[in-house]
């Protein structure tokens, strides 16, 4: 198990880092999910870097805590968490989405250390998720088993009947954490398909249910220690967060989902987020290149 960084300030520091590597993987790769990824970082970062117990040496440790993207569309996110905790190289992140990167469009199990389920076609992650903690249960291991769902991907009836397994078997080893950002990919959840009363609905189907600010980290660790303090019962984190979140222009902003940025953006961007003005001018440098 790696050490767990418990300083708020090195964590707030850390999630920063990984926005300003995100807005670096889609300028090189010319295309990426920007809006949700934005979204979860603090989420993940608290993960990584202080929850799961993980050690990227030993990347197929049976005891190891598991974490599930559903929402696997917004993998660069993930990709640049898992290369902090030192998973694979951080030069690989610029290879994003090209032929033969172990770092494709949506995660990949087969071939990226660290993922440990292939996900993309939204809805299936939750199940997967009932699976591994049914499975901890029936060997016996005291594993945790954590699932990032997309609010936008909770339309999915699949997400539902994975819901009602997950409190038939009463996996309280298993934590559901919903980036509720209040968008899918074209338009706000509620106009597409209305959730509320979202809390009440997952309350109904058997979950124990907390509320945090997806954005404070300090939050999210509490909420995250009294989720391990459920019996006989999933659990299920609605974290509150902001589409495109650090980037003035993508925030609560449904066209961000899916973005080609432009050097404009890219700088805009990359100075918002506080990064320095030469990384910032030798990544649009790189991007005018072709590179």
């Amino acid at each position: 198990m790696l050490e767990k960084i418990t300083n708020l300030k090195e964590l707030n520091e850390i999630a920063r880092e990984i926005r300003i590597k995100v807005v670096e993987m889609i300028a090189h790769s010319g295309f990426g999910h920007a809006g949700g990824s934005m979204s979860m970082i603090e989420l993940l970062t608290v993960l990584y870097f202080n929850e799961l117990n993980i050690n990227p040496k030993e990347i197929h440790w049976e005891d190891r805590d598991r974490f599930v993207l559903s929402k696997g569309h917004s993998c660069p996110a993930l990709y640049a968490v898992l290369a902090k905790r030192g998973f694979f190289d951080e030069d690989t992140l610029l290879t994003l989405d090209t032929v033969d990167s172990i770092l494709q469009c949506h995660p990949d199990m087969r071939i990226c250390p660290g993922i440990d389920m292939t996900s993309g076609a939204l809805g299936q992650g939750l199940s997967a998720a009932v699976g591994m903690a049914k499975g901890a249960k029936i060997k016996g291991k005291d594993f945790r088993v954590y699932c990032m769902v997309g609010d936008g991907e909770s339309m999915e009836g699949q997400i539902w009947e994975a819901n009602m397994s997950a409190a038939k078997f009463q996996l309280d080893n298993l934590i559901a954490i919903v980036d509720y950002n209040k968008f899918a990919l074209s338009a706000k959840v509620s106009e597409v398909m209305p959730l509320e009363p979202f809390c009440a609905k997952w309350h109904s189907f058997g979950w124990r249910v907390l509320q945090t600010n997806g954005h404070d980290i300090g939050q999210i660790m509490e909420t995250l220690a009294e989720a391990k303090t459920t019996k006989n019962q999933p659990t299920v984190i609605i974290a509150h967060t902001v589409k495109g979140k650090g980037i003035s222009f993508y925030e609560n902003n449904a066209l961000c989902h899916a973005v080609t940025m432009k050097d404009d953006e890219v700088s805009l961007a990359l100075e918002e987020l506080g990064c320095c003005k030469d990384r910032a001018d030798n990544v649009v440098k790189q991007m005018k290149e072709g590179n």
